[in-house]
């Protein structure tokens, strides 16, 4: 662990002894609230809880680092006084070869489950015991006969013997679902489920994971289609919130700012990071750990007074933005495996088109699952600006757009636009005006309403890139308008992008304009309007409009 701070306690965890320094932000695994600032999960934990209480059998499925872990592990802690629960994590305890046959399975399975209910720290009543006793038997004296139906048969004996009802949870078991040994073993779930009126069961099943097991796809033969054919069927649907508030993280900086008295406006610093991150937990923990540990003591951020503010989250994004995650990793490599899936993100992002959300599309489904969309209104929109910026600078930085001539003369031009740490826009809508009119300006046939959007960012992109960053404002993001919103040096400008569509268009887009400069407290905006009309008159211009500025761009 890091040495953050002077001054530190001698610790011990997990038996090895160390160095604590304080609590620090945890992207790693799962969080504990002795080691980590955390949101607080209680109110999860307690509706999660009525699941349980309820008899539920559901799944908890989330994309990748989501905080699946940290709330199974909270959650085991939080049902101990009235149940039995065991906890599995199929990724660590149950390796591939596991999943074979159904003997193999059963055997590994009993296995992990007496070795669970051996470290209870509770007095287990003896009739329990003896069914324990009995699953212990069977794996060590005939565990060549132990498969399905007599691993159920012992674990209905070890529910009807037990003083507190018995919770089953399973981590990680999208390592096991492409398997039909583990289809068998849900189908099980499912029987008992079932007949829980007349044979003993598990109170309530909880299973984890990204995919959703209630759909479950699999591939039997080599020569079948994928097929839907999980037994989940049974599973209630799970509707608790994971993703945090603005409110929430500010309760995890209150914690924080208690310790490190930073002076940092929490309410503010909080609504950005949610802005930013939708409240995904890992974004919201990475976010916030690179602050601390990165963007503290640079020379332009020397202290975590200057790091915990608008410019210091500025600049842990572009870190971020940056890295080679396993998160990103993960997301880039769904796009390559599932073309469908590239084909709506890029959609949502060039073309501005508004895609019903409908819960039948398997294509909206998949999406959802992984994290890369969600619902709003019944629109389907990029999940939060982070996974927006990621999109689009992979479609940016592919070889085809790094090919056009746009890029080229973006590369070209990158050095002139800076000056005393600011970007000057209006000199880079005067270059951009004059290269997109050689370069397109007789393009009326075959320029698509996309495409403006693609040049202006592919232009934009290499001049900004590494000191500023970019978003595209999903509330004005559709076929006649966009506006980009550029961060750059601690300041913000908002560029509309429009086809132009006549002089009283242009007049409500500018009223629309001044509308969002009051909505971001900007006395200063810009307009680039795609003009294909014989007698456009290209060129930027300055309007002033009451207490507005608007520079209007036409190509």
């Amino acid at each position: 662990m890091k040495c953050r701070e002077k001054g530190y306690d001698e610790y011990i965890l997990h038996g090895l002894k160390g160095v604590f320094m304080g609590r620090f932000f945890n992207v790693a695994a799962a969080c504990k609230h002795n080691l980590h600032y955390m949101v607080d999960i209680t109110s999860r934990l307690s509706e999660i809880k009525g699941y349980v209480d309820r008899g539920e059998y559901f799944a908890i499925n989330k994309a990748r680092q989501y905080g699946k872990t940290t709330i199974l592990r909270a959650l085991k802690e939080y049902l101990k006084d009235d149940y039995y629960v065991i906890s599995m994590d199929f990724q660590m305890q149950m390796s591939y070869a596991k999943f074979r046959n159904e003997n193999v399975f059963s055997v590994a399975f009993a296995k992990a489950f007496l070795r669970i209910v051996d470290n209870f720290n509770s007095n287990i009543a003896d009739e329990m015991k003896l069914a324990l006793n009995g699953l212990g038997v069977a794996v060590r004296e005939d565990k060549e006969n132990l498969e399905l139906v007599e691993l159920f048969l012992y674990l209905s004996d070890i529910c009807a013997k037990a003083d507190k009802p018995m919770v089953l949870m399973i981590d990680e078991v999208d390592s096991a679902a492409n398997n039909q040994v583990f289809l068998d073993f849900l189908a099980q779930l499912r029987g008992y489920y079932i007949d829980r009126d007349n044979t003993s069961a598990f109170h309530s099943v909880i299973l984890a994971g990204v995919y959703d097991i209630r759909n479950l796809k699999r591939k039997l033969r080599p020569d079948e289609n994928h097929k839907m054919n999980s037994p989940w069927n049974i599973a209630m649907e799970f509707k608790v919130e994971m993703s945090f508030s603005a409110e929430e993280i500010a309760g995890m900086l209150n914690e924080y700012e208690g310790e490190h008295s930073t002076g940092m406006d929490i309410a503010r610093i909080s609504e950005i990071i949610y802005e930013y991150t939708s409240g995904y937990p890992f974004l919201v923990s990475k976010i916030c750990k690179l602050i601390d540990e990165e963007v503290a003591g640079t020379e332009e951020f020397p202290g975590k007074k200057e790091a915990w503010t608008y410019a210091g989250f500025l600049k842990a994004e572009r870190i971020l933005l940056g890295e080679k995650n396993t998160l990103f990793e993960s997301m880039v490599n769904k796009l390559y495996d599932f073309p469908e899936l590239k084909e709506i993100i890029y959609s949502i992002l060039f073309m501005g088109k508004d895609n019903s959300y409908n819960a039948l599309d398997q294509t909206i489904g998949t999406a959802e699952m992984l994290g890369f969309i969600k619902n709003v209104n019944g629109v389907v929109v990029i999940a939060n600006r982070i996974f927006e910026t990621v999109f689009y600078n992979l479609f940016l930085s592919s070889s085809e757009n790094q090919k056009t001539d746009m890029y080229k003369v973006s590369i070209q031009d990158k050095n002139q636009f800076v000056c005393g740490g600011q970007l000057n826009i209006d000199l880079l809508l005067e270059k951009y005006v004059v290269h997109f009119n050689d370069l397109y300006g007789d393009c009326t046939d075959r320029f698509k309403e996309e495409d403006g959007r693609r040049y202006f960012l592919l232009y934009l992109r290499p001049i900004i890139n590494g000191s500023g960053n970019y978003y595209v404002e999903s509330r004005t993001r559709n076929m006649e308008r966009t506006d980009v919103i550029i961060d750059y040096g601690g300041e913000q400008a908002v560029v509309e992008l429009k086809i132009w569509r006549g002089d009283a268009y242009n007049r409500r887009g500018e009223k629309q304009l001044i509308d969002y400069l009051d909505h971001y407290h900007l006395n200063k905006g810009y307009m680039l309007s795609y003009n294909f009309n014989a007698n456009k008159q290209i060129g930027v211009k300055r309007i002033v409009l009451g207490d507005k500025i608007l520079i209007e761009a036409v190509v």
